[in-house]
């Protein structure tokens, strides 16, 4: 995989990290999802830089890249202090044709909270909810009330950190077309690694 900080460490959008690696995700036919590049960014990153946009598009361009094929993924894992700019930050990479993932749904602060406020085009479940979920009940529950949100709201849903073909099909029988994990590849230095898919059952 590979990494560059998006801006100098003096800047808050050093916590951000602009990196290639495989496409977003396996699609339910096995066939490999549009290629993307993902930022990852903790929502402080947004917060508290008024040039957040024009510091990772001069950043893109320089790669040779689109804003079109970003990626911005904002996990869940450091709570928001100020929502007025952070929602503000997103709306400026939203029309700038970024799209947005939240990431480790499900493990973090806002919750619910996010979803409602950021209305993502990807939504990355935890894979701490993936994990072994075919044998979970409470889970599952978790997961379909999830499912059911973002099918009202025109999410997609991703199904982090699958690792076995168990937890694979739940997640399929479930409604859940887009994968990432172990299962399907591991990451690769500097190179995009080869993704296989299980056989149907």
């Amino acid at each position: 995989m590979k990494r560059w900080s998006a801006a100098p460490a003096a800047n808050p959008l050093a916590r951000c990290s602009l990196k290639s690696e495989p496409p977003i995700a396996l699609d339910s036919t096995g066939s490999a999802a549009t290629h993307l590049v993902n930022i990852n960014c903790f929502p402080s990153s947004l917060e508290r830089s008024a040039s957040a946009l024009a510091q990772i598009r001069v950043a893109v361009e320089r790669s040779g890249l689109k804003m079109s094929a970003l990626v911005l993924e904002v996990t869940e894992h450091e709570a928001i202090s100020d929502h007025n700019a952070f929602a503000e930050s997103v709306r400026e990479f939203q029309q700038a044709g970024v799209k947005i993932a939240i990431d480790d749904f499900g493990a973090g602060h806002s919750g619910l909270n996010l979803l409602a406020q950021l209305q993502p085009d990807y939504l990355k479940l935890d894979m701490f909810l993936v994990r072994d979920i075919q044998r979970h009940g409470p889970r599952q529950a978790v997961v379909r009330g999830i499912l059911q949100t973002c099918f009202d709201l025109g999410i997609d849903v991703i199904a982090e950190g699958v690792e076995t073909v168990a937890e694979y099909h739940w997640c399929r029988s479930a409604g859940i077309s887009l994968y990432q994990g172990y299962l399907f590849a591991k990451p690769g230095f500097e190179a995009l690694p080869t993704a296989a898919y299980p056989a149907p059952r």
